[in-house]
Formats: C-alpha cells, structure tokens, sequence
C-alpha cells in the first residue's frame, strides 16, 4: 500500500505575545513505499514528530491530504479511522506508553481485544509470544507494567505495534530507551519488517539508523526535503 500526503500542513494557536500561529509543519508532500524503510532525521522541536502523527491518523492536519492506497483517510469518520488504524496501521510511540491494568500479553495484543474474533484473539497470542521471544522479553509475558524497566516497556510497544502484521509501522524515535544491544536488535527487525514487504516510516535523530534505511530525509523549522 502506497501511502502519500499532499501538502500536509499543521498549524497551532498559542496564547502570548506577537504572533500566535505557530506553523509546525510547512506544506509536505511525501510518499511512503511498501517495502522501503523510510528514515526522517531532524533536531527536537523541528516537526518530526507532528509530521509522523498526521501521517499515522493521529493528529488532523490543518490543511492537506494523507492517501492509503487512494483513500484520504481524513474523509474518514472517527469510528471507521480508528478501525483503519487499527487494521493497518502499526505506532510506536515517543515516550512510555502501557495500558497499565494489562498483562505484557495483553498490551501486546490490544488491537485484538478491541476489534478481533476470538479465533483471531487465539492466533494474536501466539503471535505475542513469537514477538516477545524475539524482543527477549518472554520471561515478562505475564507481568504487569510497573514491574518492567524503560527498555521493556519501550520492545512491549514495538511488539503491540507489529502484532497485526500492518501495511505500514510508524516508529517515533523506537530506539531511545535501549542500550546499544536491544537498539541494534530493533534496527534489524525494523528492516527485516520493511524487506518482508511492509513500509517502515522511522523518526529519529540517532545517526546509527541511517544504515538501515533505504530513503532519507531531513526536516528543519518544518520543512522536510530528501537527505
């Protein structure tokens, strides 16, 4: 699925002094390839991450398109966007992000509590446990978020984020509570994810995961340009 924005744009209003729009994003046209890591490098504060939450459904754009295989998923409703999200979109999260009356598993398997069969509840489960063993969590599978450390609860988000096997995976700086082991075992499976045909759309400011992606771009004050 080929995902493409045209002229995103995200504006705030904030109060104080002088000038209270304050533009986030200057118009973006980008595309997003099947099969491709994409990697978007840039300093705090440039954008980054605002762009990756128009494009991932999370955060309406003050002017532009984002397409998913022709379908502007703006047009959508908020009951059908948050299916669409769910189905085929996979999020890493900056920050740390549990649901913390769940089980690892069950933070894991989210997706499939809220929109899932109970056969495919079955199948999820034993697709966690694949992902945990890989992300050397499995040891954890039963335990609850406030018994994991930063590292753990950071490859219990990518796991949760790559349990539905979506079209596409947005990471937000994916790496920035793992040591160099656990970093460079995400990196791998994050190319691994993009070789097996899915499009891997990564935000970081780590010159590591340049090695890793097939397309670059930078982001400044805004603006994004290929690197």
């Amino acid at each position: 699925m080929m995902i493409t924005a045209q002229g995103l744009t995200k504006e705030f209003i904030r109060q104080g002094k002088g000038t209270n729009r304050f533009v986030a994003v200057q118009p973006a046209d980008i595309e997003i390839e099947s099969g491709k890591f994409t990697l978007l490098m840039g300093r705090s504060g440039s954008g980054k991450s605002t762009l990756l939450n128009m494009l991932a459904g999370l955060l309406t754009p003050t002017a532009g398109k984002v397409f998913y295989g022709g379908e502007d998923i703006y047009s959508m409703d908020d009951g059908k966007l948050s299916r669409f999200r769910s189905e085929h979109i996979g999020v890493i999260p900056q920050g740390q992000t549990a649901v913390h009356s769940l089980t690892v598993t069950e933070n894991i398997c989210l997706s499939y509590m809220m929109y899932g069969t109970p056969q495919e509840r079955v199948e999820a489960k034993k697709y966690a446990a694949e992902l945990m063993e890989r992300f050397d969590i499995s040891p954890l599978a039963q335990a609850m978020p406030s018994e994991l450390s930063g590292g753990e609860i950071r490859r219990m988000a990518i796991a949760r984020a790559m349990i539905r096997k979506p079209d596409v995976i947005f990471a937000d700086e994916p790496t920035c509570d793992l040591d160099d082991e656990n970093t460079e075992i995400v990196l791998k499976i994050l190319k691994e994810t993009a070789l097996g045909g899915t499009a891997v759309f990564m935000v970081t400011h780590e010159k590591d995961a340049a090695e890793y992606a097939d397309i670059h771009y930078r982001m400044n004050a805004g603006i994004i340009e290929l690197d």
